[in-house]
C-alpha cells in the first residue's frame, strides 16, 4: 500500500480488540478490509502481544502496522514476526542504541516508521517551555524525532501531529508540511462518538486535505472502528479524492414528504454501505426536488403520497408501494453492481 508520493490518500483504522487473541482481532481485520480499510493498526502492550503479532501478521489481508510504546525490545519483536510497519516515537524508546537497534531492523526489513505527536503526551522541556500543548510545540516534537531517525540515516519516516483540538492540529500539520516532504498521516484524535467526532473529523480532515496536506488518515471515533473507515471514505469522496461505495443523495424531509422517508434512506443507505461499486443512489421525499434529483443519480426513488417513482439511469422503471420502496432500489443496484462485476455488500 504505497503512501506518499502522489499516491491517492489511504483509509485506515485501529483493531480495538486484545491483540493477544488473535481469532478475535482477524475477525476485526476481516469486517474492516471488507469495508474498505486499506491498513490496520494494533496495539503492542506487552510481549505477548507482540509474539501474537506476528499471527494476526501471517492471516490479515491488509498491511499490519504494529503501535509500540517505549520498550525497544516490542519493536524487535514484531519485526522479526513480518510486521509491515511500526507506530513509534523513537525519543520516547530510551537510550541511543536502543533505538539504533530498531532502526537497523527496520531498515534490513524496508519498515517504515510513522512518528506519532500528540498534544496529549508531549515531551515535559516542551509543555514547559510553551506552557501548554501548542501547535508550535507538537511540531518541534516531530522534528526533534525526525532528527533522531535522519541522523542514523533512516528517511522511511510518516509522521502525525494529532490533538482532539481542530484548530490546533490544522496549524500544527501547516506548520510541519511547510518544513518536511516526509508523508503525513492525518487525524483529529479523541474526536469523540460517532456524531461528533464524525463532525470534528469532517472539518479538520477536509480542511488539511482541501490544502493538499495528508497522505494517510484515521478518523478517530468511539465506536467500531468499521465506522471510522467509512467516515473516512465520506470525507474523501466530498473532496472528489476516492471515490469507493455509493454516492448517496437523500433529501432532508419537509412538511411536503408523504412517505416515510427517514426510515427508506436509513435502510437504503445500511444495505449498501459495503458497496464497493460508485453509483449515485438517491432517496428523495416530494415532487418538488425529487424528480430531478431521482433522474439524475443512477438510480433513485422520488417519493409521492404513499408510493415513489422509482428511476434507472434518468428513465422512469415503475411506480413502486412505500412499503417496496427499499426493496426496489436496493434490488435495482444490486443488480447493476452485478453486471459489471461487483462485489455485493
Amino acid at each position: 500500500m504505497p503512501v506518499g508520493g502522489g499516491a491517492p490518500c489511504s483509509v485506515q483504522s485501529m483493531c480495538n480488540t486484545d491483540t493477544r487473541d488473535v481469532s478475535a482481532t482477524l475477525a476485526q481485520i476481516q469486517r474492516l478490509a471488507a469495508a474498505g480499510c486499506e491498513i490496520v493498526r494494533c496495539a503492542v502492550p506487552d510481549q505477548s502481544a507482540a509474539e501474537a503479532l506476528a499471527a494476526v501478521k501471517g492471516a490479515s489481508p491488509i498491511p499490519v502496522i504494529a503501535d509500540i510504546h517505549f520498550d525497544y525490545k516490542l519493536a524487535l519483536t514484531v519485526l522479526k514476526g513480518g510486521i509491515d510497519g511500526l507506530r513509534l516515537n523513537p525519543g520516547n524508546i530510551g537510550e541511543r542504541w536502543k533505538v539504533e537497534e530498531v532502526v537497523n531492523a527496520a531498515r534490513e526489513r524496508l519498515v517504515p516508521i510513522r512518528i506519532g505527536v500528540n498534544a496529549g503526551s508531549l515531551e515535559k522541556e516542551l509543555l514547559e517551555r510553551y506552557g501548554h500543548p501548542t501547535a508550535e510545540a507538537m511540531a518541534e516534537s516531530a522534528m526533534g524525532h525526525i532528527r533522531i531517525l535522519e541522523e542514523l540515516g533512516y528517511d522511511q519516516i510518516k509522521i502525525s501531529l494529532k490533538a482532539s483540538d481542530v484548530v490546533k492540529t490544522v496549524e500544527a500539520y501547516r506548520l510541519l508540511a511547510a518544513r518536511v516532504d516526509y508523508p503525513l498521516h492525518i487525524g483529529i484524535t479523541e474526536a469523540g462518538t460517532i456524531f461528533s467526532g464524525t463532525i470534528k473529523s469532517s472539518v479538520g480532515l477536509g480542511i488539511l486535505l482541501a490544502d493538499g496536506i495528508g497522505d494517510t488518515l484515521r478518523v478517530s471515533l468511539t465506536g467500531d472502528p468499521e465506522d471510522e473507515v467509512r467516515v473516512g471514505y465520506e470525507i474523501l469522496k466530498a473532496l472528489g479524492l476516492r471515490q469507493r461505495g455509493i454516492n448517496f443523495v437523500s433529501c432532508p424531509t419537509c412538511g411536503r414528504c408523504q412517505i416515510d422517508l427517514i426510515r427508506v434512506a436509513q435502510e437504503v443507505e445500511k444495505r449498501l454501505q459495503n458497496l464497493e461499486d460508485t453509483f449515485t443512489v438517491a432517496v428523495m421525499g416530494c415532487v418538488v426536488n425529487g424528480p430531478g434529483e431521482a433522474r439524475e443519480a443512477d438510480f433513485g426513488i422520488a417519493g409521492g403520497r404513499g408510493e415513489g417513482l422509482l428511476f434507472r439511469h434518468g428513465e422512469i422503471v415503475r411506480k413502486v408501494p412505500e412499503a417496496e420502496m427499499a426493496d426496489a432500489l436496493v434490488e435495482e443496484v444490486l443488480k447493476a453492481a452485478k453486471a459489471v462485476g461487483g462485489s455485493e455488500p
